[in-house]
């Protein structure tokens, strides 16, 4: 027996996915970046509607020279952890300008979005402790649940009441209850109520961590998430987020007002074991955020261009989900049918991400599409003018 038989069940899915010609999801590339919202893909000039880049800062030429400066400063890395040789200055720097950006006390910065989850959310809650996730909770946040062995309890999904009736079981019950949801889900674009689990988590006396990776830069006056948005900054006591969506380069924080979380930087396997973000990515982080603080503008686009790419899909009779946000998905029953309207997608120039069960809500297969505030009109009507007609091609009929 290989040690790989373990997968023979993938490799059999990963073929249905490919028969007849079809891509691997997995293998298409992003030849060159053209622009923010542009990139050649199979040797053609394809709009991107699927890289999560929101207020399109990956190409901005602001951070592209700060990370140059930087590289030509202090090199291209660290080599070595945050608890090592892996703190220079300019990372206090940064976790001082998230921190006065979030208006918390305190920040740790990791290398990625996913280690932020693994690595905050293990250290918070042990084995001792209740972690209760919302059921679509991102894998970073399961993953992080086992790596440190809380009791995981979850409620439905965006259902405050069932998480407030979970968390009334467990009244006397020995242990922390920390609390996990998301600003924006990854998946469908819906957003968290954070009033009604602010509510809860007080009345409760459970811990709040909110996962803000989709929603900061996006929601709220001063684009720092669902929580300002619903006014309950003060209810939210850890907030996670990502450096790899509106800020457009790599990277993850977890920030709060309380002082032991300057005691998890000695806890937490994935910062005390992962090497430190290189310089470069610093500078270029503190760029975008300096655009991201001072052009307000870009989140009034980016709103207006996701409302107009979900009304848009809705008007075709495609099926999406029910509000408006940069993340906006096309739910099809069949996993056959969302392979081959994906590759033909591509094939007339529009890039989206294909979402395959189990890792979709529901078990739906899903094109997945975010939007830019660096799109114009004019490119959404395109992309919405080829689903239509993908969708007439193969014969798929919304409104049945």
């Amino acid at each position: 027996m290989s040690i790989f038989s373990k997968y023979e069940g993938l490799a059999t899915a990963l073929s249905a996915v490919t028969a007849g010609g079809g891509r691997n999801p997995f293998d298409v590339v992003i030849e060159k970046p053209i622009s923010s919202t542009v990139g050649l893909i199979e040797g053609r000039e394809t709009l991107l509607f699927g890289t999560n880049n929101y207020l399109g800062l990956s190409q901005s030429p602001a951070a592209i020279e700060a990370a140059v400066e930087a590289a030509r400063a202090y090199g291209v890395g660290t080599t070595g952890s945050r608890i090592a040789n892996g703190t220079q200055g300019l990372h206090r720097q940064l976790e001082d300008r998230l921190a006065a950006f979030f208006r918390r006390r305190h920040c740790m910065v990791f290398s990625t979005g996913y280690q932020a989850n693994l690595g905050t959310i293990s250290a918070l809650a042990g084995k001792d402790d209740y972690l209760l996730l919302d059921a679509d909770s991102h894998a970073s946040i399961y993953d992080g649940s086992r790596l440190g062995h809380a009791q995981v309890i979850r409620f439905r999904h965006n259902d405050a009441d069932d998480l407030h009736k979970r968390l009334r079981r467990l009244e006397g019950t020995p242990g922390s209850k920390l609390v996990v949801v998301e600003g924006i889900y990854s998946m469908m674009g819906d957003v968290v109520p954070m009033a009604e689990f602010a509510a809860v988590k007080r009345e409760t006396g459970a811990w709040l961590l909110a996962d803000e990776a989709h929603s900061v830069g996006v929601m709220g006056q001063h684009g720092r998430g669902v929580a300002e948005a619903d006014g309950v900054e003060d209810d939210v006591d850890f907030v996670v987020g990502t450096f790899s969506k509106s800020l457009g380069t790599v990277g993850g924080y977890c920030v709060s007002n309380h002082a032991g979380l300057d005691l998890i930087r000695l806890c937490s396997r994935p910062y005390m074991f992962t090497a430190s973000l290189p310089p470069e990515v610093i500078a270029a982080t503190m760029a975008a955020l300096d655009e991201l603080e001072n052009r307000p503008e870009l989140r009034v686009r980016l709103m207006d261009n996701a409302r107009r790419l979900h009304a848009g899909l809705q008007a075709t009779g495609l099926r999406t989900g029910p509000q408006a946000s940069p993340v906006v998905s096309v739910v099809l029953d069949e996993v056959e049918t969302a392979v081959a309207f994906w590759n033909r997608l591509l094939d007339l120039g529009v890039y989206v991400n294909l979402s395959l069960p189990p890792a979709t809500p529901d078990q739906h297969p899903l094109l997945r599409t975010s939007v830019m505030a660096t799109h114009t009109p004019e490119q959404i009507d395109r992309a919405v003018e080829i689903f239509a007609a993908v969708a007439g091609e193969m014969g798929i009929n919304p409104a049945a």
